[in-house]
């Protein structure tokens, strides 16, 4: 199959750390941890963002080639995060009551960016499974994603205030965009969804600063899309704010 194309609109610019490989990695790498389970052991999987332009999705989790380096050991969480705990009774009832009481954020209109950005927000998902020797990762649970697919409507702006250092922004977008795992490589996402997803969060998150005054909103937002492997073009932030103006004077 011929080379990814630069994106799906000229302002969404693949990072430019892509190698010969076939995967095109993020500019920087995400690392956490999930637990994968497999028939006769359990691994760690470092949970980074990568994308896979040909389209080739048929990735081992436990595929033993080093041809491609190892993602790096996950760092800590951020001290004194808001920790979100979430559990099999929480998610089977679609219950956002723990992120409302972990944050304090109790309505979409009561979050205010400067008070999160800093401290920033994570998740610890207390999930008991009813096969113990399932090797599905928690992405992976229809029920575990349909509490986030919620979450995320609720509060489109929350990847923002992850712990991004943690691999926060990297879990989120698990539970989002169809991906695979890969014991080398971490989260290997489709491309595609995972621009849509790029895309929607800007569109959300660039106005959202602006609205409360939060200083280099451009950048704040450039650095979460370059989180997950993209550069986003000044153009695309022209065109919001030309956009945002003429709302405003249409209204008056």
């Amino acid at each position: 199959m011929a080379a990814a194309k630069a994106g799906i609109l000229p302002w969404l610019i693949p990072s430019s750390s892509a190698t010969s490989s076939p995967l095109f990695s993020a500019a920087v790498k995400l690392p956490g941890v999930w637990r994968v389970k497999g028939r006769k052991a359990e691994k760690d999987v470092s949970v980074s963002v990568a994308f896979n332009p040909s389209g080739n999705f048929d990735i081992s989790a436990f595929d033993s080639h080093d041809d491609t380096d190892k993602v790096e050991p996950p760092m800590p969480p951020t001290s004194g995060r808001y920790e979100v705990v979430i559990d099999n009774d929480s998610i089977q009832r679609l219950d956002l009551s723990p992120f409302q009481t972990a944050t304090g954020i109790t309505s979409p209109s009561s979050a205010d960016p400067r008070e999160y950005l800093d401290r920033s927000i994570g998740f610890t998902i207390n999930y008991r499974r009813e096969d113990a020797g399932d090797p599905r990762e928690l992405s992976e649970y229809p029920d575990i994603r349909l509490w986030f697919v919620r979450l995320d409507a609720m509060y489109p702006w929350l990847p923002l205030l992850l712990d991004w250092r943690a691999g926060e922004l990297a879990r989120y977008a698990a539970m989002l965009v169809p991906h695979q795992m890969s014991l080398r490589m971490g989260v290997v996402f489709n491309p595609e969804a995972l621009e849509l997803f790029v895309m929607s969060k800007v569109f959300v998150v660039y106005p959202w600063l602006k609205r409360h005054a939060v200083p280099k909103p451009r950048l704040k937002t450039s650095d979460m899309a370059r989180m997950l492997g993209f550069g986003i073009g000044d153009q695309l932030f022209d065109l919001i704010d030309q956009y945002d103006l003429q709302t405003t004077t249409d209204s008056l």
